[in-house]
């Protein structure tokens, strides 16, 4: 019976596939795109921030020795979602990871309507119709789709993201949507979970803690006490459990919640 298995090196590699992932130029999205191309995807990458995108970009190219397109996409503007789909050059990518998001604070009673459609744009609506695309696209050949949400949608617990929360939820219900309609298709759609992760955006947060704003020192130290693994996340954790879902070693994963947490959930 062994003889006739896939070896593990076959399971998670990735050659020959395109993988396409929004939010790469730092952080978690740049973390999955070294792990993806790694693994010996060839990639598209999106993200608004073109130079560092470029950088990145490069940096893949001289590591792995994979091809690597770029493209800056503002993900508020589905026209801009549009023209990338329709301008992209060669073959449609094999797997879709929508990791773009934004997680401004701002409190539940002044929250502007101008910001919470902003949230909503990046962190839900890209996310829908650039699994529409993806799904007219690939068609019949079926492929993989991995969406980032957070414990937010789950579990609420800092103070301020109320608008995140509700943008992260939806990303869940819409991924769960899809693999139940899709799966049967030959698509693949599950979700990563994650919790605190020691991103750009994150540090800024934490700088907060240290210029001794009060909200932040407390609720930090409320998620540091509520998690067993007593610690923050590094990038390519999470990184580690996309390219899982991506890879070979998934193939019956539909519709999974794949929490990367530290615990945060379980406690």
């Amino acid at each position: 019976m062994s003889a006739a298995l896939p070896s593990l090196q076959e399971l998670i590699s990735l050659r020959s596939m395109r993988a396409l992932v929004t939010g790469a130029a730092a952080g978690i999205g740049q973390a999955i795109a070294y792990r993806l191309a790694e693994a010996g995807a060839n990639l598209v990458l999106l993200d608004v921030q073109e130079e560092a995108l470029q950088s990145a970009a490069e940096a893949l190219r001289k590591r792995f020795g994979v091809q690597v397109l770029t493209a800056r996409v503002d993900l508020t503007r589905k026209e801009e979602i549009d023209a990338f789909w329709s301008h992209l050059e060669g073959p449609v990518p094999d797997i879709l990871v929508n990791n773009a998001g934004i997680f401004p604070f701002e409190k539940f009673e002044n929250l502007s309507e101008g910001l919470y459609r902003r949230v909503l744009q990046v962190n839900l609506d890209a996310v829908l119709w650039m699994c529409q695309h993806f799904v007219r696209r690939r068609g019949k050949q079926g492929g993989v789709v991995v969406n980032v949400a957070s414990i937010e949608a789950l579990l609420p617990f800092m103070d301020g993201l109320v608008h995140y929360g509700v943008s992260k939820a939806g990303v869940v219900a819409l991924t769960r949507g899809l693999a139940r309609e899709y799966a049967h298709k030959g698509f693949r759609f599950n979700v990563v979970v994650p919790g605190g992760v020691l991103t750009r955006g994150f540090r800024g947060v934490l700088k907060e803690v240290l210029r001794g704003r009060l909200r932040f020192l407390l609720a930090g130290r409320r998620f540091l006490q509520r998690l067993p693994a007593r610690r923050f996340a590094h990038p390519d954790e999470v990184a580690r459990a996309v390219l899982f879902l991506c890879s070979d070693m998934a193939t019956y994963v539909h519709g999974a919640l794949l929490p990367v947490d530290g615990g945060f959930l379980s406690a």
